[in-house]
């Protein structure tokens, strides 16, 4: 018998230089299935293709960047929310630290050098292959 499939939601990082000029290049993914309670994060950077973008660019700075990525999704950097009740437009909710805010602070739009993309979904039997395979297909 093979294992059952599981709903799992996805986002590119993107390493944008230069806001303004709305240019790009994949540099990780993130990979959210709160069925396992599984939020993972993969990068990978070729240096030569991130200088033909932006001569100017620090390599180490945008690593830095990612691992905080890293960091946020394993729970093992502060989100700056920290946990407790929060007031809303339609009164007040309660904020838990868990993979789904992580994920959501993750996902959440910016105009910072890493920037999220839409966000995209599936069907997974092991989301750890699952995002292997989509690192691989959309980072390189």
């Amino acid at each position: 018998m093979s294992a059952p499939w599981h709903a799992y939601q996805y986002v590119v990082l993107r390493w944008v230089p230069r806001v303004e000029r709305e240019e790009f290049l994949n540099v990780g993914v993130v990979l959210h299935c709160p069925e396992l309670d599984f939020l993972q994060a993969r990068t990978s950077i070729d240096e030569q293709r991130l200088r033909a973008v932006h001569r100017g660019v620090d390599p180490a700075a945008v690593l830095t960047a990612l691992d905080h990525v890293d960091r946020l999704c394993s729970g093992r950097a502060q989100g700056g929310y920290g946990a407790g009740v929060r007031a809303t437009a339609y009164g007040t909710r309660e904020v838990r630290e868990d993979a789904g805010t992580r994920f959501g602070l993750v996902k959440a739009p910016r105009s910072t050098v890493i920037q999220p993309s839409p966000v995209h979904g599936g069907l997974t039997r092991d989301p750890e292959a699952t995002l292997a395979h989509l690192l691989s297909t959309l980072v390189g």
